[in-house]
């Protein structure tokens, strides 16, 4: 049943789902969102839907809104206009049903390094009110999730980075959130423990059916997502899957390497009817086909060519195309920043 002021939607069903397949709220509904701040708007009238089971990433530069939207998804914050729904609940009138829906991750680690993992646990369950019946089964499920069940006895303060980091995911999933936020949760840790916190995150979408919505500017991450979503200048520049978003560059990156790079480049102009940009690493062209390309052009050439290098659109080249800077790229976009400074 769902409460006073919750909507309820059909979530999309597989081919050959029965039509009576039960309806549910959407993980996040937000339409017209906007937060102001002494006159000046951090973030101006924003939609998002994000279905419930989804993995989905929310990219920006700093300073583009990012934070002061998760903020306002988290109750942190309450919008200037707009509404949002979190499961279904309004996040102003029943932000304390939103924030049980809600598991919190921090980019900063929160947990009690003189506890044990199991203490830290049982501490969550305590500020949930988390029933003692099945509690020790519970603890016990999360810990096995996040492949820390040996581990369960010893302190936090001897654990390394990456199982602190699964430790926070275990204990933000204890009161079975509909949704877990996740506020970069690989950054600084190194590419193998990167995997391995995927690989759980994998199996807790799998097992719990829970929504990961994340932050992060590791863009091989947002790849592995459902859908992303990039803010910039306090709206959403685009939003898709990352095949679609990719798909809007919709050509190859050449990059050529030669004798002559200026001489190259004229020729690629009047013999080919390229647009080359030239800089200190090589000549690059934007072509549909960059493999079919490469042979007329070596050909073509009058100065020795020494490489070529031809890459697909990748999410570094969409985030660059609806931002016009890279995701790790610190600057202020257009004057504007968040309260505090937040990325």
């Amino acid at each position: 049943m769902f409460g006073a002021g919750q909507r309820a939607v059909r979530r999309p069903q597989p081919a050959g789902a029965p039509p009576d397949a039960p309806v549910v709220p959407p993980a996040v509904r937000a339409r017209g969102v906007v937060k102001s701040y002494g006159g000046r708007e951090a973030v101006r009238g924003i939609d998002l839907t994000v279905a419930q089971g989804e993995t989905f990433a929310f990219l920006g530069p700093n300073g583009a809104g990012k934070t002061t939207t998760i903020r306002m998804l988290c109750t942190l914050a309450a919008p200037s206009a707009g509404s949002i729904e979190i499961a279904g609940h309004d996040t102003r009138t029943a932000p304390r049903q939103v924030r049980r829906s809600l598991g919190l991750v921090f980019q900063e680690t929160t947990l009690d390094p003189e506890l044990t993992a199991e203490e830290n646990l049982r501490f969550h369950a305590d500020l949930y009110a988390l029933p003692a019946a099945g509690l020790g089964e519970r603890i016990d499920a999360m810990l096995g999730l996040l492949g820390l069940r040996e581990r369960r006895s010893s302190l936090v303060r001897t654990f390394s980075g990456g199982m602190q980091r699964r430790l926070e995911i275990a204990r933000g999933l204890m009161h079975r959130p509909r949704l877990l936020f996740l506020d970069e949760p690989t950054i600084g840790l190194d590419p193998q423990t990167r995997a391995q916190v995927w690989t759980h995150l994998a199996e807790v979408r799998r097992r719990e059916g829970t929504t990961v919505f994340l932050t992060t500017h590791y863009l091989d991450e947002a790849e592995q997502c459902d859908r992303i979503a990039i803010i910039d200048e306090g709206r959403i520049v685009a939003e898709g899957s990352p095949d679609a978003l990719k798909a809007v560059i919709g050509s190859d990156r050449v990059l050529l390497r030669t004798d002559d790079d200026e001489a190259a480049a004229a020729l690629l102009r009047g013999r080919f009817g390229l647009e080359p940009a030239v800089a200190d690493d090589g000549i690059t062209v934007r072509v549909p086909d960059g493999a079919r390309l490469v042979p007329m052009v070596c050909a073509g050439l009058d100065v020795a060519v020494y490489e070529v290098v031809v890459s697909r659109p990748s999410l570094d080249d969409v985030f660059l195309h609806f931002t016009g800077r890279g995701i790790r790229d610190d600057r202020p976009a257009g004057g504007t920043s968040e309260a505090g400074g937040g990325s």
